[in-house]
């Protein structure tokens, strides 16, 4: 067995690969990289690097080359244009589905976000409801996720690939630095708006038992912790101050974002870590 992780160095991916190193102890864990020196400290725990581009079809041959199963968790998120974010979101991450579908991986698991629902429902989001893309954080970013699940599922029906996708909840915890990024947006929602979150330990386990689950090709998962918070509570958590009349703004929409990790429980055995940002506070896990 051969795993391709892309985004090795980025918040996720740096925690995760090290996981995966010893979750896949004696198979090779292979990570497309941009900077070497960066993702040194993988490579110095066992992994094999691959210097180049997620957006060169050169780069990404190397990489695919004699992969059996890849994990693309690569992304352009905050502060980049929407075209960039579009050509690595969307249009890299579907050439690389098609190029691992021509060498023939057998598994492909793309992360993706929950935010590609959109405005809410009136309850929490479910696997089965169909992407929008719209609401309150609306953008590049959603759409061009939302895109490239659309296209790689396609590749699994028309192509046989074995594509899953892991929707991720706003990612937090052990030093990230996502608590503190969430102060750009926080003190401007209603004191009681919720915000659905998922510990960095969390992601990693539903990362490797979405990809080690037999029989679950073209499945879709929410990955997500048990108890979302509110938009006070997250001030709270930051020591940030609250502003004047936080309390007293309406929630236009106070299921944005809100998902059911009912599947993922069911099907894949998932249980959170940290069930809660309490808990992971109580843990000293921020």
């Amino acid at each position: 067995m051969s795993v391709l992780v892309t985004g090795a160095t980025g918040a996720v991916g740096r925690r995760f690969v090290p996981r995966l190193l010893q979750w896949a102890a004696g198979e090779e864990v292979r990570l497309l990289v941009r900077d070497a020196g960066r993702a040194a400290p993988l490579a110095r725990l066992g992994a094999r690097l691959v210097v180049g581009d997620l957006r060169e079809p050169g780069d990404r041959r190397r990489a695919l080359a004699g992969v059996t199963e890849v994990v693309h968790v690569a992304a352009a998120f905050r502060d980049v244009p929407d075209e960039e974010a579009y050509a690595v979101n969307r249009d890299a991450t579907l050439a690389l589905g098609a190029e691992a579908a021509d060498g023939g991986v057998r598994r492909f698991v793309f992360a993706s976000t929950n935010l590609v629902y959109g405005a809410g429902r009136g309850r929490p989001a479910v696997e089965t409801d169909e992407p929008r893309a719209d609401g309150p954080l609306a953008g590049a970013y959603p759409r061009s996720k939302t895109a490239a699940e659309q296209g790689l599922l396609a590749l699994h029906r028309e192509r046989g690939l074995d594509v899953r996708v892991a929707r991720l909840a706003f990612v937090y915890g052990e030093g990230d630095g996502h608590l503190e990024a969430s102060l750009r947006w926080t003190p401007h929602m209603a004191a009681h708006q919720r915000v659905q979150m998922v510990h960095q330990a969390d992601v990693a386990q539903a990362l490797w038992r979405v990809l080690r689950t037999d029989g679950r090709a073209g499945r879709v998962y929410n990955v997500a912790d048990d108890a979302p918070v509110s938009a006070l509570e997250l001030l709270h958590l930051v020591g940030a101050e609250v502003p004047e009349g936080m309390a007293e703004r309406a929630a236009d929409d106070p299921w944005h974002g809100v998902v059911s990790n009912a599947r993922i429980r069911a099907e894949l055995g998932f249980r959170p870590l940290y069930p809660s940002l309490w808990t992971a506070r109580d843990a000293g896990a921020l």
